[in-house]
């Protein structure tokens, strides 16, 4: 599917709805389990989309769009959600993300991009450059990328109880 402003929206809308129904009256064992070492719990995809909504998307895409010579996203820190969650509850995740994803669309959406706009780029400090295309699709790409990780993290809880059937359950295999 080719980029699109408009059918990134229906995904990027949809998201903190999509998590929300599926997260927020679960129990605890449900939320705080992971997949093993160094791995995160729903509770920390939450967080870290918490924290992506405040310093990565909206701010990176002013920075493609800025008249500036020096176009440079700032490093992105993956882990900051551990320190950032402490002491929340994941309704307060919860609400923190579904409001700053609905204050950044109505931001994106003031915006009148052309064409040549979506080709515009800048210097990720990892990945090199890119264009504003790029990381509007990422945002998308994104999304759905920590719906399925929180989807897989959950299944894996019952990762032994399913017996022969895992061999049926590709989401228990991965």
């Amino acid at each position: 599917m080719e980029y699109s402003i408009d059918k990134a929206i229906e995904i990027l809308e949809q998201t903190p709805k999509t998590i929300t129904s599926f997260l927020e009256n679960l129990s605890d064992e449900w939320i705080l389990s992971d997949e093993g070492e160094n791995t995160w719990r729903a509770f920390d995809v939450v967080g870290h989309l918490v924290h992506g909504e405040k310093t990565d998307w909206i701010p990176r895409l002013n920075i493609v769009l800025s008249s500036d010579d020096s176009k440079i996203f700032e490093p992105f820190d993956r882990f900051a959600q551990f320190e950032d969650s402490k002491g929340k509850s994941l309704l307060d995740l919860l609400h923190e993300f579904s409001e700053l994803r609905r204050q950044n669309l109505n931001y994106l959406k003031t915006i009148s991009f052309s064409k040549a706009d979506f080709n515009l780029k800048a210097m990720h400090p990892e990945l090199g450059e890119v264009t504003l295309k790029n990381l509007l699709a990422t945002w998308v790409a994104h999304d759905l990328g920590h719906i399925a990780q929180i989807a897989r993290v959950m299944a894996k809880q019952y990762k032994t109880e399913v017996g022969p059937w895992l061999a049926y359950i590709p989401i228990l295999n991965k």
